[in-house]
């Protein structure tokens, strides 16, 4: 059994290397009209665009090839007073740079659109907001070239808006409502309050698309030792496609605040997952949702080596 590390968006290892820098509405809105408020995106993005690159190389230099893009490299792209800004042709180079060498170095890429991209809503205002972030997301991955739907938007069911069964009727709805350049790009997530392991599996099944465990989730609504079962159903979502499965695991920050994420992974937590998963025997790809990054990556890269049944190949890959 094969599996692979990855981490969210920021490594702690480079200095000023934000691939996140943003800039408020309200700060835009203030600044001169005319090309001086576009210029000041303009140069954010490129930052952007250059730190992403650089976070892209260490990857590959420190043998990391599961990665999460930050939604942020555009500030205020899918903002409706900026519509007319084409942001992609005026990055054409920098983005298809990118994109390149994340094929050229097979890397497995992903993004994940922020809460509010809610598929579910009863209101259908916020229906066509979430569209418009699902849209900015693949806008980025077709300008970098990245037009094989391998490259994935991980995404929650939504709210429950009172009615559990009708939100999730909505949600199917509303995603026959996406177009496919969108929809195939999807993953779905369970999550820590509404919609747990099983509620995703059936969701996941009924539309035909793969399923993200993430562990941390599952364990703030059910009982770990439910995974053993459940595990070789949420793999086979991924049957049909060309990565293996994806899960994201996290420690919680203590007893007291068990939804937020640690600084570190705790190795206890992540070895008995692999013992759960072996019995599976599938390869899977994990990404890291701990607060110190690529730190909290390379970690428990050294604990897992120095463990007796556990083979490192890379930093960011293992044999089990």
């Amino acid at each position: 059994m094969r599996f692979r590390l990855g981490y969210v968006a920021m490594t702690l290892s480079l200095e000023d290397c934000s691939p996140s820098g943003t800039l408020t509405y309200k700060t835009f809105s203030n600044l001169p009209e005319g090309e001086s408020r576009i210029n000041r995106l303009r140069k954010i993005t490129k930052k952007n665009l250059i730190n992403t690159m650089r976070i892209l190389r260490y990857n590959k230099a420190m043998n990391i090839p599961v990665y999460r893009l930050t939604s942020r490299l555009v500030p205020l792209a899918t903002h409706p007073e900026l519509a007319n800004w084409d942001y992609a042709l005026d990055f054409a180079e920098q983005l298809k740079e990118i994109g390149k060498f994340i094929m050229d170095n097979d890397f497995r890429i992903s993004a994940h659109p922020d809460h509010f991209t809610l598929i579910n809503s009863p209101y259908d205002n916020i229906f066509v907001v979430s569209y418009r972030d699902l849209d900015y997301h693949v806008r980025l991955f077709e300008a970098m070239g990245l037009n094989d739907y391998r490259y994935k938007l991980v995404l929650h069911v939504g709210g429950v808006y009172g009615n559990k069964s009708d939100s999730i009727k909505r949600f199917y709805e509303n995603f026959s409502r996406l177009p496919a350049r969108v929809s195939k790009r999807l993953i779905i997530e369970n999550d820590d309050k509404s919609y747990n392991t099983y509620d995703v599996l059936k969701i996941c099944q009924t539309i035909g698309r793969p399923m993200v465990l993430d562990v941390h989730h599952h364990n703030c609504l059910l009982e770990p030792s439910e995974l053993r079962d459940i595990i070789p159903d949420i793999f086979s979502t991924w049957n049909t496609e060309p990565f293996p499965p994806k899960i994201h695991f996290s420690s919680p920050k203590s007893t007291r605040e068990f939804r937020s994420h640690a600084d570190y992974i705790a190795f206890d937590e992540f070895h008995k997952f692999l013992d759960i998963a072996k019995d599976v025997g599938e390869d899977f790809d994990v990404m890291i949702e701990a607060k110190a990054k690529d730190l909290a990556l390379l970690q428990l890269s050294e604990e897992l080596a120095a463990h007796g049944d556990i083979s490192r190949a890379e930093n960011g890959d293992f044999l089990m």
